[in-house]
């Protein structure tokens, strides 16, 4: 199999690299860590895992451009983990026992490791510390389903899905954890076509990496991961991008920087130097200048192992669908930083879980806001804004949201929310 290493604008490999080492060459570090004036950090080390993912950017960054070294952590390692339930496992053993300490991480998961429900019942508390992105997801369909014009609104995928039930040949529609992010956006997407996600079709997992050749070999009628793996699907020609999940909200939150909540307790300056050095990369990936040099870097082999030009284009807001669509200047572009991308409002954690209710994978009777309070860590989000000269938003809520489907999410009343939702499945 072949790929083309060039971008739409030219850009090789060969020449993106030589932009990275150029930035490169030009940063400046503080010699002894920032905080050399003052305290510094508890420990120099950290295992911090990722998915081989675009929108794990911010610490693959943060590693490359020496920014966890800036903030007197120079010992930071950062981690490929196979799969979402292989990052799970590792947080649970922690780096003492041969693990990690925290993650790129889908949002929800911390509330599930936290609570229980991702780890057979045995509660394992995290702590998120800031959002990694907004956007930069997709739901991608097989070529088959382009007869019937699979789109925004899944309702064209019903017939179809239908069909395939009746003759006990369910439709497999993959996503990446069970209550994790892309779960969320594809159960939202069918249901809102009509396609109850619990009776009408098979949900299945499969790691990020895998989607593409699990399409291949025709094992799954549709996904919803994070790029390139969108992106890449319409590269090789087997499948289209049906709808951007930014089409269904736009500036949704994505994943999270994720540590477990006893590590953060015990090395509370190592916590938010971490999450300082992730800020400032947050903010480099976000200048369009620098995405050339951030793609030549997280595609490399030991990051997410893909051409340039399946990464690139949809980060600069060129999107080919697949199916004859295309757009450029595209406002549904990832964001690392860009209108408070990076900061954990605690507003949409609050939306997460009340999803999770929704599909049965946290009871009802859940202390959702207490819940939150205890995971979200907006306070070290702050902090570390603080010590690098940026500024915060005034709330921990961002307000009322809106979906595509006219829905509406008060996050002063999640129950109205739950109640307008005809398709749910509650515990």
């Amino acid at each position: 199999m072949t790929h083309d290493p060039k971008t739409p604008a030219g850009l090789t490999r060969r020449g993106a690299l030589a932009a990275a080492a150029t930035l490169a060459a030009a940063r400046t570090l503080l010699p002894s860590g920032a905080f050399a004036a003052g305290p510094g950090p508890e420990v120099a080390k950290a295992k911090l895992g990722f998915i081989a993912l675009t929108d794990a950017s911010p610490l693959i960054i943060a590693k490359e451009r020496g920014l966890f070294a800036k903030y007197g952590m120079p010992d930071v390692e950062v981690l490929k983990q196979a799969s979402w339930a292989a990052t799970r496992d590792n947080l649970v053993l922690g780096s003492g026992g041969g693990g990690i300490d925290g993650a790129h991480i889908l949002s929800p998961m911390p509330y599930l490791l936290t609570t229980g429900q991702a780890t057979g019942g045995k509660p394992l508390p995290m702590n998120i510390l800031a959002r990694l992105n907004t956007n930069g997801q997709a739901i991608s369909v097989g070529n088959d389903l382009k007869a019937v014009k699979v789109g925004l609104n899944s309702a064209g995928a019903k017939a179809r899905f239908a069909q395939l039930k009746a003759a006990n040949n369910m439709g497999k529609v993959a996503m990446t954890f069970r209550g994790g992010t892309h779960d969320l956006w594809v159960r939202y997407w069918l249901a809102s076509g009509g396609i109850n996600p619990d009776t009408d079709v098979s949900t299945i997992v499969i790691p990020p990496p895998q989607m593409v050749a699990n399409m291949k070999a025709g094992t799954q009628d549709a996904f919803c991961v994070g790029e390139p793996w969108n992106g890449q699907l319409v590269n090789q020609k087997i499948g289209y991008t049906a709808c951007l999940t930014s089409e269904i909200w736009m500036n949704h939150p994505e994943k999270a920087l994720g540590l477990r909540a006893d590590w953060v307790a015990k090395n509370p300056r190592a916590a938010q130097a971490i999450t300082q050095a992730v800020l400032e990369a947050q903010m480099w990936c976000d200048q369009p200048a620098n995405k050339p040099a951030m793609c030549s870097i997280v595609s490399g082999r030991q990051y997410i192992n893909v051409p340039i030009g399946d990464i690139l284009p949809r980060l600069l807001g060129t999107v080919d669908f697949g199916d004859g669509r295309t757009a450029k200047g595209s406002p549904h572009v990832m964001k690392f930083w860009a209108d408070n991308a990076s900061f954990p409002f605690k507003s949409h954690d609050l939306w997460f879980l009340t999803e999770n209710v929704r599909w049965g994978n946290l009871p009802q009777s859940t202390n959702k806001m207490g819940l939150v309070n205890a995971v979200n860590r907006s306070d070290v989000w702050r902090a570390a804004a603080k010590a690098i000269g940026v500024a915060a938003p005034a709330s921990d809520s961002r307000g009322v949201e809106k979906f595509f489907d006219g829905k509406v999410f008060d996050p002063a009343n999640p129950a109205a929310y739950l109640a307008s939702q005809p398709i749910k499945h509650l515990v």
